[in-house]
């Protein structure tokens, strides 16, 4: 789908959203094109995330020079495994500080780069599901450059004059999601905790732990957000996808009290997204509700086995029609 214009509008590159803060969006916010920040901290600056790739990184960061030539970047954030916020951790000097917390960390190591450009390059079904999704990234070659610096709970940090807050929040969308908050200047960068205009995807959950970060977000007084993905957001975008989350519990545990396999209720919950003057079906990526009904089920009963992750990218395919 094409994601409208947030209040900053919605186009490729380096966007200033106040008091020392940018945004670099990705358009069309789809798999993999994700969003990164810089934090000018006047003689420092913090970058959130790198790209998917390195030509992507490199392209980013060459348009952030006119910030970064008066203020290098000392330190890096990922905020989370994904490797479209930290594959392009390689193209940062050696000399930067890169900060993840200690879960995320630890889980950068099971999906390296040279698996996905593997599984992109595989002949068959398993090379066709992940061309599909993945097949506009560049990921030969790319040497994994892990976090030098790894916390859990809270982490704060200096850049130059500028206070930025680190908060776990995870395991939600991943086992180590971080919001990074600069609370002078009413910003948050929430990695994919956030995915504005798009349907979030809850590889771990709880659904619930998901909700509290919203919750947490919401209660910062935070009015600029920029989400992992699309366009900059506001806090009437964060209630919007609290609301969707409420939503899939909700359904999926009537579901489940019921007796109704997993798969078979995300087919059932499909059809209501765009009901009860629900939007939700005009959101990209609709198809993930499968994985989050799937993670559901395993907050109501830790048995329920999880489909595998190739499984869980064919029934999205299928939820999709492709």
């Amino acid at each position: 789908m094409e994601r409208e214009a947030g209040p900053m509008g919605y186009t490729k590159g380096l966007h200033d959203v106040g008091n020392g803060c940018w945004a670099y969006l990705q358009p069309d916010g789809g798999w993999g094109w994700s969003n990164a920040g810089l934090i000018d901290g006047d003689g420092v600056s913090l970058l959130v995330d790198t790209l998917f790739d390195l030509p992507l990184t490199r392209e980013m960061l060459d348009s952030m020079r006119g910030v970064t030539a008066r203020s290098p970047i000392g330190t890096a954030v990922n905020t989370h495994a994904n490797g479209d916020h930290c594959y392009g951790n390689a193209e940062l000097d050696r000399s930067v500080e890169i900060v993840s917390s200690t879960a995320a960390a630890h889980e950068m190591t099971e999906v390296p780069p040279s698996t996905l450009a593997a599984m992109t390059a595989a002949e068959g079904e398993v090379g066709d599901l992940f061309r599909h999704f993945f097949g506009a990234f560049q990921f030969e070659g790319i040497e994994q450059v892990l976090p030098t610096r790894t916390f859990s709970g809270r982490l704060e940090l200096d850049v130059g004059h500028t206070r930025a807050e680190l908060v776990e929040v995870g395991p939600a969308h991943t086992n180590g999601d971080v919001l990074v908050f600069v609370p002078d200047a009413g910003v948050v960068y929430t990695g994919d905790i956030l995915f504005s205009q798009g349907t979030p995807i809850a590889w771990v959950g709880p659904l619930s732990n998901w909700v509290a970060a919203f919750d947490l977000i919401l209660a910062s007084g935070a009015d600029v957000v920029v989400p992992g993905h699309g366009p900059i957001a506001d806090r009437a975008t964060v209630l919007e996808a609290r609301e969707y989350l409420v939503f899939v519990e909700s359904e999926a545990r009537q579901r489940f009290d019921a007796g109704v396999d997993a798969w078979d209720a995300a087919r059932d919950i499909a059809g209501l997204l765009g009901t009860g003057g629900r939007h939700f079906d005009r959101w990209g990526e609709t198809a993930r509700l499968s994985v989050n009904v799937d993670t559901a089920y395993q907050s109501f009963d830790p048995a329920h086995a999880r489909a595998g992750a190739l499984h869980q990218f064919r029934r999205m395919v299928s939820m999709e029609g492709w």
